[in-house]
């Protein structure tokens, strides 16, 4: 069967073995090579174009778009999407097959322009999913890393997309993912980026000048809708794309909060695990300085996945995992030459089972019976609740109450205190931070990770005096306290003790094999000798931080500044935008930030 190309045509089908069509008598065999086989998608006026497969005369299935517009607007989009397509060389976007051309059917005055391209084998994503329902979170991380892959090919080469949606990405036989129809591509020109901020910007960080505006419900962003699409706009799409995958429902059907607008979907999605959820979220953020600020970053944070919060981190910290140990073997020692009573483990066994049935009175009193029976089970008893407060971190509050439970049946738990301080820190109930650290340090009063915890502490909160203090005492303790020097060294540039800031950061740098630590360490050095007018080491030694954190904002900024002195205005240019673009709370951030704005604004 052949198909007429004439979208006028009332007969468009053919038999395979004539020349011209039978109803409008316009040839089949078009540009004397293509003959279409079958659409690709509806023919109907719902769109501008068409999609055919074809084949040509090698025998060699292809893709044709037939643009049935004459408007110079449409055609122009072709064009672009026809020149855009031959910059790329990525097997994730379709080849161009040769230039564009017209098409004249039979006794019509108007040109149908046609675009002949790769043809990727496979279904789309929306006919994959309609197929096999929702995907699982490794194969959603695979996807989304090579959706991201083929974004950075589009984005380095200075467009963006605009219409990413599952109609759009092919899952092909082999498993890898094509990203097709580039109608909508934009180049990141700057008389774009002109037109989009040409009024001044708003609160969604764009301006109001109006440009060509591509919607497609549940996958466009507001900035994109209000004519004011920028790259992140093609992270909004991809994040809701992924949602769509991992949950098997329209982005339409799915609720969204009535503050935020955000969508409510991870009860439709329990397999995909909170960090990799938070990603897609802030892919999703309805302001675009919100989203990731470049593929780059996007592929770095997917390879960092799954991020661990500060507590899941202290828990998970070498030297808790070697007094967990340790306190695991004295446990099992103490309970082999004890010689349990039967009774007792009994007991212990059935408080299990009963917290495992959520009858936490029933299991409390079991616990209690045992330890009555053998007083050694207190350890055990605290363990287990120690562990189910491990498995609760991402809610504080019923972290706590295991906590405090592990405390209650093993008043000497130096690791549930230290825990507790952290998880009271989170809730900031600053009564419990006082007397939990109070008792931790009467029994352990060298614990680095409770001086640094409370350190931290009094940091986030503007006491650096009683910060530094406790910086100290953890350093003092243990030379693992590298984190500790770190902020001990921060602490020093804030004050203007610039020498002291500098040899904290190469002390740690000595010592450190992390890398977000060499980070941030590395940062403390390049501020300090910026202070001190050492402008190419400061350099060297920003760069290096950004280059083991691509999100370090703390070292755009002092770079921006670098650069600045250097008089290479327009990488400080650069710098400065990452400076106010990325994510950051701290205090001299917000400093940097007053002070670059207010001379750009003393400027105009």
């Amino acid at each position: 069967m052949s198909y007429c190309i004439n979208p006028k045509c009332k007969q468009r089908q053919n038999p395979d073995d004539v020349e011209r069509c039978l109803n409008c008598g316009t040839e089949l065999l078009i540009d004397q090579r293509f003959r279409l086989i079958k659409p690709l998608r509806p023919l109907d006026f719902r769109y501008n174009t068409e999609i055919f497969e074809v084949v040509d005369d090698k025998g060699t299935h292809k893709v044709i778009k037939v643009l049935r517009s004459q408007r110079p607007k449409e055609i122009s989009l072709l064009e672009r999407e026809t020149l855009t397509l031959q910059l790329f060389n990525h097997p994730g976007i379709p080849r161009v097959i040769d230039d564009l051309f017209t098409v004249t059917p039979h006794n019509s005055s108007s040109d149908l322009h046609c675009l002949i391209m790769q043809k990727f084998e496979g279904q789309n994503l929306e006919q994959w999913v309609e197929a096999n329902g929702r995907i699982s979170q490794a194969l959603a991380l695979n996807w989304l890393t090579q959706l991201v892959k083929i974004l950075d090919e589009v984005h380095r080469s200075g467009f963006f997309h605009r219409d990413i949606k599952p109609s759009n990405i092919i899952v092909q036989p082999d498993g890898q993912l094509g990203l097709i129809d580039f109608g909508a591509v934009r180049e990141v020109t700057r008389s774009y980026l002109a037109k989009v901020s040409g009024s001044g910007g708003n609160d969604m960080g764009m301006g109001q000048h109006e440009v060509t505006v591509l919607v497609t419900a549940g996958f466009t962003p507001l900035e994109q809708i209000n004519g004011q699409a920028v790259p992140q706009s093609d992270f909004y799409a991809l994040g809701r794309t992924l949602v769509y995958l991992v949950t098997g429902i329209s982005v339409l059907d799915l609720p969204a909060d009535s503050n935020t607008t955000r969508l409510i979907w991870r009860n439709k999605a329990r397999q995909i695990e909170k960090p990799f959820a938070d990603l897609l979220d802030e892919l999703m953020a309805p302001a675009p300085g919100k989203r990731p600020v470049s593929t780059q970053i996007l592929l770095h944070r997917l390879e960092q996945l799954p991020f661990k919060s500060k507590l899941h981190r202290v828990i998970t910290s070498k030297s808790f995992k070697i007094g967990a140990g340790i306190l695991s073997v004295l446990t099992f020692i103490g309970l082999f030459y004890a010689s349990l009573p039967v009774i007792a483990n009994n007991y212990l066994n059935q408080g299990k089972k009963a917290h495992n049935e959520n009858r936490l009175l029933d299991a409390e009193s079991d616990f209690k019976t045992a330890i009555k029976y053998n007083s050694h089970l207190t350890y055990s008893v605290s363990e287990f609740y120690f562990q189910q407060a491990d498995r609760h971190e991402d809610k504080p509050e019923v972290a706590r109450k295991y906590y405090e439970l592990a405390i209650k049946f093993n008043p000497q738990n130096v690791s549930a205190y230290n825990n507790l301080a952290l998880v009271c820190q989170q809730l900031y109930d600053l009564k419990c931070i006082e007397n939990t650290y109070q008792v931790l340090f009467k029994l352990q009063p060298n614990m680095w990770e409770g001086r640094y915890g409370l350190g931290s502490f009094y940091d986030d909160h503007g006491k650096y005096d009683l910060a530094e203090q406790q910086y100290k005492l953890a350093i003092q303790s243990s030379k693992q306290a590298i984190p500790a020097v770190n902020n001990l060294s921060r602490l020093k540039n804030i004050s203007g003790d610039y020498s002291a800031a500098e040899a904290l950061a190469l002390q740690g740098l000595q010592k450190s094999k992390d890398p977000e630590v060499q980070a941030s360490l590395y940062k403390n050095l390049g501020w300090a000798l910026l202070e001190q007018k050492r402008y190419a080491e400061a350099k060297t030694n920003l760069q290096k931080s950004t280059q083991l954190d691509q999100e370090r904002t703390d070292a755009y900024c002092l770079l921006a500044q670098v650069q600045e002195v250097l008089n290479i205005k327009s990488e400080a240019k650069m710098y400065w935008e990452f400076c106010l673009i990325l994510n950051s709370s701290l205090p001299e951030v917000r400093k940097w930030r007053e002070q670059v704005l207010e001379r750009v604004f003393k400027e105009y």
